[in-house]
Protein backbone atom coordinates (compact mmCIF):
# COMPACT_ATOMS: atom_id res chain seq x y z
CA UNK A 1 0.00 0.00 0.00
CA UNK A 2 1.33 3.35 -0.82
CA UNK A 3 2.01 6.32 1.35
CA UNK A 4 0.19 9.32 -1.00
CA UNK A 5 -1.90 10.69 -1.00
CA UNK A 6 -2.14 11.80 2.46
CA UNK A 7 -4.51 13.36 4.86
CA UNK A 8 -2.69 16.40 4.15
CA UNK A 9 -1.09 16.49 0.38
CA UNK A 10 -3.45 14.90 -2.48
CA UNK A 11 -0.88 14.28 -4.98
CA UNK A 12 1.58 11.65 -6.22
CA UNK A 13 5.38 11.48 -6.19
CA UNK A 14 6.16 12.21 -9.98
CA UNK A 15 3.81 15.78 -8.94
CA UNK A 16 6.64 17.49 -7.38
CA UNK A 17 10.23 18.68 -8.58
CA UNK A 18 13.18 17.17 -6.31
CA UNK A 19 13.36 20.71 -4.47
CA UNK A 20 10.37 22.58 -3.08
CA UNK A 21 10.39 26.05 -1.86
CA UNK A 22 8.48 26.71 1.14
CA UNK A 23 7.20 29.52 2.61
CA UNK A 24 4.47 29.58 5.69
CA UNK A 25 1.85 31.74 3.83
CA UNK A 26 -0.27 29.62 1.50
CA UNK A 27 -0.74 33.14 -0.54
CA UNK A 28 2.59 33.70 -0.49
CA UNK A 29 3.41 29.57 -2.25
CA UNK A 30 0.70 31.32 -4.79
CA UNK A 31 2.54 34.34 -5.26
CA UNK A 32 5.68 32.83 -6.73
CA UNK A 33 3.71 30.29 -8.41
CA UNK A 34 2.64 33.28 -10.62
CA UNK A 35 4.97 35.35 -10.74
CA UNK A 36 8.26 33.83 -10.78
CA UNK A 37 7.80 30.55 -12.10
CA UNK A 38 7.01 29.17 -15.62
CA UNK A 39 3.94 26.52 -16.60
CA UNK A 40 3.22 26.65 -12.90
CA UNK A 41 0.07 23.61 -11.87
CA UNK A 42 -1.59 23.13 -8.73
CA UNK A 43 -0.54 19.82 -7.38
CA UNK A 44 -2.28 20.35 -3.84
CA UNK A 45 -4.70 22.73 -2.46
CA UNK A 46 -5.87 20.30 0.96
CA UNK A 47 -6.84 22.18 3.40
CA UNK A 48 -5.50 25.10 1.42
CA UNK A 49 -2.18 24.60 1.46
CA UNK A 50 -1.12 25.85 -1.96
CA UNK A 51 1.40 23.60 -3.71
CA UNK A 52 2.64 24.38 -7.65
CA UNK A 53 5.18 22.70 -9.84
CA UNK A 54 6.94 24.65 -12.47
CA UNK A 55 9.93 25.66 -13.98
CA UNK A 56 12.48 28.41 -12.89
CA UNK A 57 15.37 28.74 -16.06
CA UNK A 58 14.13 25.90 -17.74
CA UNK A 59 14.17 23.53 -14.01
CA UNK A 60 11.78 21.83 -12.54
CA UNK A 61 10.95 23.44 -9.38
CA UNK A 62 8.09 23.21 -6.48
CA UNK A 63 6.36 25.82 -4.24
CA UNK A 64 4.17 24.41 -1.31
CA UNK A 65 3.41 26.43 2.16
CA UNK A 66 4.34 24.87 5.30
CA UNK A 67 1.62 26.85 7.66
CA UNK A 68 2.62 28.42 10.50
CA UNK A 69 4.85 26.54 13.47
CA UNK A 70 6.81 23.67 13.52
CA UNK A 71 3.91 21.06 14.21
CA UNK A 72 2.77 22.21 10.47
CA UNK A 73 5.71 21.79 8.86
CA UNK A 74 7.07 19.28 10.67
CA UNK A 75 3.96 17.16 8.97
CA UNK A 76 4.29 18.72 5.20
CA UNK A 77 8.25 18.49 5.27
CA UNK A 78 7.93 14.90 6.72
CA UNK A 79 5.74 13.55 3.90
CA UNK A 80 7.50 15.39 1.42
CA UNK A 81 10.99 13.82 2.49
CA UNK A 82 9.32 10.74 3.09
CA UNK A 83 6.58 9.55 0.94
CA UNK A 84 6.71 12.41 -2.40
CA UNK A 85 10.64 11.79 -3.25
CA UNK A 86 11.39 15.04 -2.67
CA UNK A 87 15.23 15.98 -2.29
CA UNK A 88 15.89 19.79 -0.85
CA UNK A 89 12.88 21.71 1.22
CA UNK A 90 14.09 25.44 0.89
CA UNK A 91 11.93 27.37 3.55
CA UNK A 92 11.85 31.05 2.51
CA UNK A 93 10.10 33.30 5.85
CA UNK A 94 10.41 36.29 7.66
CA UNK A 95 12.19 36.53 11.35
CA UNK A 96 12.57 39.13 13.51
CA UNK A 97 16.12 40.63 14.59
CA UNK A 98 17.61 39.76 17.76
CA UNK A 99 20.91 41.60 16.76
CA UNK A 100 20.86 45.24 16.54
CA UNK A 101 23.22 45.28 13.61
CA UNK A 102 20.71 43.45 11.77
CA UNK A 103 18.91 45.44 9.09
CA UNK A 104 14.80 45.51 7.72
CA UNK A 105 15.23 43.42 4.90
CA UNK A 106 18.15 42.05 5.50
CA UNK A 107 18.66 38.15 4.59
CA UNK A 108 19.52 35.46 7.42
CA UNK A 109 20.82 32.14 5.99
CA UNK A 110 20.03 29.96 9.00
CA UNK A 111 23.22 28.13 9.74
CA UNK A 112 21.50 26.65 12.75
CA UNK A 113 18.29 26.26 14.42
CA UNK A 114 18.13 26.59 18.38
CA UNK A 115 14.42 25.97 19.65
CA UNK A 116 12.52 26.01 22.86
CA UNK A 117 10.30 23.25 21.52
CA UNK A 118 10.33 19.90 22.47
CA UNK A 119 10.04 18.37 19.05
CA UNK A 120 13.83 16.19 19.08
CA UNK A 121 12.13 14.69 22.32
CA UNK A 122 10.62 11.99 19.80
CA UNK A 123 13.99 10.61 19.07
CA UNK A 124 14.91 9.77 22.43
CA UNK A 125 18.35 10.89 22.19
CA UNK A 126 21.11 11.01 25.37
CA UNK A 127 21.55 14.46 24.68
CA UNK A 128 20.99 17.42 22.97
CA UNK A 129 20.88 17.51 19.19
CA UNK A 130 22.02 20.50 16.80
CA UNK A 131 19.33 21.15 14.23
CA UNK A 132 21.80 22.39 11.29
CA UNK A 133 21.27 23.18 7.57
CA UNK A 134 22.73 21.23 4.69
CA UNK A 135 25.67 22.27 3.60
CA UNK A 136 25.67 22.45 0.32
CA UNK A 137 22.68 24.57 0.46
CA UNK A 138 23.88 27.06 2.55
CA UNK A 139 26.92 26.98 0.54
CA UNK A 140 25.38 27.94 -3.05
CA UNK A 141 23.06 30.35 -1.16
CA UNK A 142 25.61 32.33 0.02
CA UNK A 143 28.07 32.47 -3.09
CA UNK A 144 24.74 33.39 -4.93
CA UNK A 145 23.93 36.13 -2.21
CA UNK A 146 27.42 37.57 -2.80
CA UNK A 147 27.30 37.42 -6.51
CA UNK A 148 24.10 39.18 -6.31
CA UNK A 149 25.22 41.91 -3.54
CA UNK A 150 22.41 40.76 -1.32
CA UNK A 151 23.03 42.15 2.17
CA UNK A 152 22.98 38.21 3.89
CA UNK A 153 24.02 36.92 7.10
CA UNK A 154 24.90 33.11 8.03
CA UNK A 155 24.13 32.43 11.80
CA UNK A 156 22.06 30.65 14.09
CA UNK A 157 18.16 31.29 14.46
CA UNK A 158 15.59 30.39 17.36
CA UNK A 159 13.05 28.36 15.98
CA UNK A 160 10.03 29.16 19.00
CA UNK A 161 7.32 27.58 19.83
CA UNK A 162 5.76 30.59 21.03
CA UNK A 163 4.94 34.02 19.67
CA UNK A 164 3.34 35.80 22.42
CA UNK A 165 6.33 34.85 25.32
CA UNK A 166 4.91 34.88 28.78
CA UNK A 167 8.84 34.94 29.87
CA UNK A 168 10.35 38.64 29.08
CA UNK A 169 13.61 37.35 30.30
CA UNK A 170 13.61 34.91 27.13
CA UNK A 171 14.94 37.10 24.27
CA UNK A 172 17.76 38.40 26.34
CA UNK A 173 19.01 34.74 26.92
CA UNK A 174 19.04 33.96 23.39
CA UNK A 175 20.24 36.89 22.40
CA UNK A 176 23.26 36.52 24.96
CA UNK A 177 24.01 33.46 23.08
CA UNK A 178 24.79 35.17 19.66
CA UNK A 179 20.81 34.03 18.01
CA UNK A 180 20.27 36.19 15.22
CA UNK A 181 17.14 36.00 15.05
CA UNK A 182 13.50 34.55 15.91
CA UNK A 183 10.96 32.49 13.85
CA UNK A 184 8.91 29.36 14.20
CA UNK A 185 9.75 26.39 11.40
CA UNK A 186 13.64 26.03 11.33
CA UNK A 187 14.51 23.51 13.91
CA UNK A 188 11.70 21.08 13.01
CA UNK A 189 12.48 21.51 9.06
CA UNK A 190 16.40 20.39 9.58
CA UNK A 191 15.31 17.26 11.88
CA UNK A 192 13.21 16.26 9.70
CA UNK A 193 15.76 16.38 7.52
CA UNK A 194 18.42 14.99 9.10
CA UNK A 195 16.46 11.86 9.99
CA UNK A 196 15.50 11.26 6.61
CA UNK A 197 19.29 11.85 4.90
CA UNK A 198 17.29 14.76 3.07
CA UNK A 199 18.33 18.04 2.57
CA UNK A 200 17.57 21.51 4.07
CA UNK A 201 18.14 24.86 4.38
CA UNK A 202 16.23 28.43 5.59
CA UNK A 203 16.57 31.53 4.03
CA UNK A 204 14.71 34.05 6.35
CA UNK A 205 14.37 38.01 5.41
CA UNK A 206 14.35 40.66 8.20
CA UNK A 207 10.75 41.49 8.89
CA UNK A 208 11.16 43.64 11.95
CA UNK A 209 13.84 44.15 14.65
CA UNK A 210 12.95 43.32 18.49
CA UNK A 211 15.67 45.05 19.81
CA UNK A 212 15.04 48.73 17.97
CA UNK A 213 11.26 47.73 17.31
CA UNK A 214 11.40 48.68 13.53
CA UNK A 215 9.13 47.19 11.00
CA UNK A 216 8.34 46.95 7.45
CA UNK A 217 6.05 48.14 5.76
CA UNK A 218 3.80 45.59 3.03
CA UNK A 219 4.99 46.95 0.37
CA UNK A 220 8.96 46.71 1.59
CA UNK A 221 8.00 43.24 2.89
CA UNK A 222 6.81 42.50 -0.78
CA UNK A 223 10.25 43.59 -2.00
CA UNK A 224 12.69 42.27 -0.06
CA UNK A 225 10.59 38.73 -0.50
CA UNK A 226 11.51 39.08 -3.60
CA UNK A 227 14.47 39.04 -3.45
CA UNK A 228 15.20 36.51 -1.15
CA UNK A 229 12.80 33.64 -3.24
CA UNK A 230 14.77 35.10 -6.11
CA UNK A 231 18.00 34.21 -4.10
CA UNK A 232 16.29 30.41 -2.68
CA UNK A 233 15.69 29.66 -6.72
CA UNK A 234 18.90 30.29 -7.71
CA UNK A 235 20.09 27.74 -5.07
CA UNK A 236 17.27 25.05 -5.91
CA UNK A 237 18.70 25.19 -9.44
CA UNK A 238 22.30 25.43 -8.40
CA UNK A 239 24.10 21.80 -10.09
CA UNK A 240 21.17 20.74 -11.82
Amino acid sequence: MSNYPTAHINAKPEDFAKTVLMPGDPLRSEFIAKNMLEGAVLVNDVRGIKGYTGFYKGERVSVMASGMGMPSIGIYSYELFNFFGVNNIIRVGTAGAFDKNLKLRDIVLAMGASTNSAYAHQYNLPGTYSAIASFKLLSDAHNIAKDKNLACVVGNVLSSDTFYDANPLSTDKWIAMGIKCVEMESAALYMNAARANKNALSILTISDNVITGEQTTSDERQSSFTDMVTLALETAIKGM
